[in-house]
């Protein structure tokens, strides 16, 4: 691989993936120039509490494959299912950087994560290996952000249009039959009624 190459790494359990997502990730690639993005679904999230994803990792990864099918740029990568335990985005960045030395790799949030994110493992070293690449409007919502963290997260703040739904409101609209398409791609939500899911 090109040593040039910019890598955006958007993280996630992606249960399931919606427009959100790929409308989050289609404008930082086009915005900050990106290569590519590796979407790497998680074992399960620390964030959640420990919770569980609703459903299984082979099914949340082959619904990020079918989201992304017809965009070269994106890429799915196992790193973080193959992992026992809960997924902890520096462990991931440090294997990544190992097996692609000179890569350099951005880590693309939404908006919604920022309240969390001091939260993180080794949260400041995290955010210089990957300096955080951020959709829609931080300042709004997260005033409160240690100035170390605030400082990375200005630099890389990006104003896309905010698409407002979760994967957690889509799992309940799901279950009770409501109708998705406006939110999940038509082929995803194909899948997830051929298998059962939510």
């Amino acid at each position: 691989m090109n040593e040039s190459l910019k890598i955006g790494f958007f993280g996630g359990t992606f249960d399931p993936i919606h427009f959100g997502h790929l409308n989050l990730a289609l404008h930082i690639l086009e915005k900050h120039q990106l290569d590519q993005v590796f979407f790497s679904p998680a074992n399960f999230s620390p964030e959640k509490g420990g919770n569980p994803p609703a459903a299984p990792k082979k099914a949340r990864k082959e619904m990020v494959e079918i989201a992304i099918e017809e965009i070269p740029e994106f890429t799915v990568i196992e790193i973080e299912l193959e992992r026992e335990g809960p997924s902890y985005t520096i462990d991931t960045i440090e294997q990544l950087q190992k097996q692609m030395p000179g890569i350099q790799f951005y880590l693309i949030l939404g908006e919604d994560i920022l309240p969390g994110l001091p939260n993180w493992k080794d949260v400041e070293r995290l955010l210089e290996m990957a300096p955080p690449l951020v959709g829609g409007r931080p300042k709004a919502l997260t005033p409160q952000l240690p100035s170390a963290i605030q400082e990375k997260i200005d630099k890389g703040q990006t104003p896309i249009p905010s698409m407002d739904i979760s994967s957690s409101e889509l799992r309940e609209l799901l279950h009770q039959k409501k109708y998705c398409r406006q939110w999940i791609p038509a082929k995803v939500l194909d899948y997830i009624h051929k298998h059962g899911l939510y």
